[in-house]
């Protein structure tokens, strides 16, 4: 059950101008340095690391926006940022793994069980299920298939400089596994000691 949290009502946790708070599951895990803001759904057991932001707060021409939706036991680590241009969304699947200072940008589409490495920018486009995008890339403006590996520091800015990109390995895809499978475990341990610090 989705719900707003009395305890998460601080100055971190900010209303837009529309109005809009953040709906923040009760099993997730928000650090309390992260800004969220406006029209942002946290589902359960998301881990959201140090210093992150979450911004949901600029409309399209109506004066409406779609929201921002981080899935089921995904991690959006340390100074990760999300945000919307002009009323687009993002949406984040389950079991995905947004690593440390990467930027996502909307309108932006990101399935289950994806791996974006440290630095990267996805910006006005799709990452297909299962696929792995290596730290320092940037992907926009494309729609990386189900089962794509992006090498470090590639930039894709269309659909056609995908010909090249390689299906993911097992190893890669455990590696991605692994870095979900720790984030939960965090979830866990700070909720555990959520009134120590």
């Amino acid at each position: 059950m989705l719900s707003p949290h009395p305890e998460l009502e601080t100055a971190l946790i900010r209303r837009n101008p529309n109005g809009d708070i953040p709906v923040v599951h009760d099993t997730a895990f928000v650090d309390p340095t992260a800004i969220l803001c406006g029209k942002v759904i946290v589902a359960e057991n998301v881990f959201i690391g140090p210093y992150a932001v979450i911004r949901a707060d600029e409309v399209d021409e109506t004066g409406d926006m779609e929201p921002i939706y981080i899935g089921a036991n995904s991690n959006i680590q340390d100074g990760v940022v999300i945000h919307c241009k002009a009323g687009g969304g993002v949406s984040i699947g389950q079991g995905t793994s947004i690593a440390h200072r990467s930027i996502v940008h909307g309108p932006c589409t990101v399935g289950d069980n994806v791996f974006i490495g440290f630095n990267s920018v996805l910006f006005n486009c799709t990452v297909g299920d299962g696929s792995v995008v290596r730290h320092n890339s940037v992907v926009e403006g494309c729609a990386v298939p189900p089962g794509f590996y992006i090498p470090s520091t590639s930039n894709i800015h269309s659909d056609s400089e995908l010909s090249g990109i390689q299906p993911v390995t097992l190893d890669q895809a455990g590696f991605s596994e692994s870095v979900a499978q720790a984030n939960s475990e965090l979830v866990k341990g700070y909720k555990r000691i959520r009134n120590e610090f």
